[in-house]
C-alpha cells in the first residue's frame, strides 16, 4: 500500500468517526432511552463524507424546528456542512405593521401576478387548468405562462382539458409552450399528469398535498397554491423565489431554500394570512423588492427592513464605478 493510499484511508476513517459522533448526539437527544446502533450505521452510511466533493450535508429538518447550516472542518478532509436543529424564534418584531404596509402599498401598484397569476389564468370551472398553469410557471415569467395557456386553449381540439392533453401529440404540446422554461420536460409531465388524473382521480386533480406532489413536475409551492386556488383549501404557504427572497431580506427568517422558508413562516404567521402572502409578496417582488437590486427608495417598509441600507450602499458603489 502506498503512503498516499494509507493517508487516504486514515482521512476517511477520521471523517466517518466525526459524522458518527454528530449523529449519535442527535439520536441521543431524540431517543434518550437507548441507542440504536443499526440506525446510527444507516445514517453514517447515508451521509458519509465524500473527499471528492466540496461539501456534504447531513441531518434533516423536523416538524416545529428549523435547520441552521454550520460549516466545520474535518481533519484531513474538505469542509463538511453539519446541520444543527434549533427551535423557531417566534414572530418578528413589527411584522404586522410591515405586512399591513406592504398590503396597502400593493393596492396602488399593478403587478403581472395581478392579471396573469396562475389562479387567474384558469377558467373558473377547471381545476386541471390551474394545475397546468402552476406546472408551467416554474422558472417562467407570468407573461410567458399566460401566453402558453392561451396557446393551449386555442390550438388543442376542445380547448385545454384533460382529454385534449391526452389526445394531443407531445411534440404539439411542446410547440404550444415552447417559450416557458424547460418546455420539453414540462410537456412530458403535463401529459403524464393528464393520464393520471383521468385514470386515478375520475377526470379531476388530486385533492391533497401528497398526491399532488406525486405528479412529476409538481413541487411543494405548486401543491400548496393548487390546494388554495383549485380546491379552496388552505394547508400551507406557497413559497416561490419572491416570497423566499423578500422574507429573508425583511429578517422574517434566515433560510437558504424555499421549503425551509415555508416551515419557518408557518411556525409563527397566523393561518389566515397563508393564502394571501404569496400573491402579496410576488407582486411586491415583481415591482419593488426586485432581484438582484430592489427599489429601496420606493419601498413602504424601508424603515423596518434590515437589508435596505445594504442595498443602498451597493447601489451607490455601483453608480460610482460607472462614473469612473
Amino acid at each position: 500500500m502506498s503512503n498516499n493510499e494509507y493517508q487516504g484511508r486514515i482521512t476517511r476513517k477520521r471523517a466517518r468517526e466525526h459524522i458518527k459522533i454528530e449523529i449519535e448526539e442527535k439520536i441521543k437527544v431524540s431517543s434518550p432511552v437507548s441507542l440504536n446502533e443499526a440506525r446510527i450505521k444507516d445514517e453514517v452510511d447515508a451521509y458519509e463524507v465524500s473527499l471528492d466533493t466540496k461539501e456534504t450535508t447531513i441531518g434533516s429538518e423536523s416538524n416545529g424546528e428549523t435547520v441552521i447550516d454550520e460549516t466545520v472542518k474535518v481533519s484531513g478532509a474538505k469542509k463538511t456542512r453539519i446541520k444543527k436543529e434549533v427551535k423557531f424564534e417566534g414572530p418578528p418584531v413589527n411584522w404586522e405593521q410591515v405586512y399591513q404596509s406592504i398590503k396597502e402599498y400593493r393596492l396602488g401598484i399593478n403587478a403581472p401576478v395581478d392579471t396573469m397569476g396562475c389562479e387567474r389564468l384558469a377558467e373558473q370551472t377547471s381545476r386541471f387548468q390551474t394545475l397546468v398553469a402552476l406546472m408551467l410557471s416554474s422558472q417562467t415569467k407570468d407573461q410567458i405562462t399566460a401566453e402558453a395557456i392561451n396557446n393551449l386553449r386555442q390550438k388543442l381540439p376542445g380547448g385545454l382539458n384533460i382529454q385534449s392533453i391526452i389526445d394531443t401529440d407531445e411534440l404539439i404540446l411542446d410547440e404550444c409552450i415552447s417559450k416557458v422554461g424547460f418546455h420539453k420536460q414540462k410537456a412530458k409531465w403535463i401529459k403524464q399528469a393528464a393520464v393520471t388524473c383521468k385514470e386515478e382521480y375520475n377526470g379531476d386533480i388530486p385533492n391533497d398535498i401528497k398526491n399532488l406532489m406525486n405528479l412529476k413536475g409538481v413541487g411543494p409551492k405548486m401543491a400548496y397554491l393548487c390546494m388554495q386556488c383549485a380546491w379552496n383549501i388552505n394547508q400551507g404557504i406557497g413559497v416561490d423565489v419572491h416570497v423566499h427572497r423578500i422574507t429573508n431580506r425583511l429578517g422574517w427568517c434566515k433560510t437558504k431554500e424555499p421549503e425551509a422558508t415555508r416551515k419557518a413562516l408557518e411556525s409563527w404567521l397566523p393561518k389566515e394570512f397563508w393564502s394571501e402572502i404569496n400573491y402579496l409578496l410576488v407582486g411586491f417582488g415583481q415591482t419593488t423588492c426586485k432581484s438582484p437590486y430592489p427599489r429601496c427608495a420606493d419601498c413602504p417598509v424601508k424603515g423596518y427592513c434590515p437589508s435596505a441600507n445594504t442595498f443602498r450602499q451597493t447601489s451607490k458603489a455601483s453608480s460610482n464605478r460607472k462614473r469612473k
